[in-house]
């Protein structure tokens, strides 16, 4: 019983996985691109690292499989957005398809990001 679990694990790993290759060729763009492998890739590995656990059954083996996955899930997002920033900040051009650029205007020369809201003041002794 517990095989089968395994395998549907993995299985849905790999799928998730697949979709995510798919994701890295079929998208039109970096900033795409980069959504579908952070998103599918970490499902996918966190499904396989759990199918290790669950196969394994000791303690230790669980431990170190699920501290990896947590590592996974914390530093996937983090390290998507500082390649997406990077990626704007050094002019990389979104495909012709994407309509708002949300940023365009509010980088500042020294790559640091203006307030959106000019009404609040930024410190209590600007008011």
């Amino acid at each position: 019983m517990i095989e089968l679990l395994v395998y549907a694990l993995v299985a849905l790993g790999i799928f998730f996985l697949l979709v995510a290759a798919i994701g890295v060729v079929r998208m039109p763009d970096l900033y795409n691109r980069m959504h579908a492998t952070s998103k599918a890739g970490t499902l996918g590995v966190g499904l396989i690292l759990v199918a290790v656990a669950v196969f394994y059954q000791e303690l230790s083996v669980a431990a170190r499989a699920l501290s990896a996955l947590a590592f996974i899930i914390l530093t996937a997002p983090v390290a998507a957005h500082a390649l997406g920033r990077a990626s704007y900040l050094s002019g990389v051009k979104p495909c012709e398809d994407t309509y708002i650029d949300e940023l365009a205007g509010h980088y500042q020369k020294n790559h640091k990001l203006e307030s959106v809201d000019k009404t609040t003041p930024s410190s209590p002794t600007e008011s």
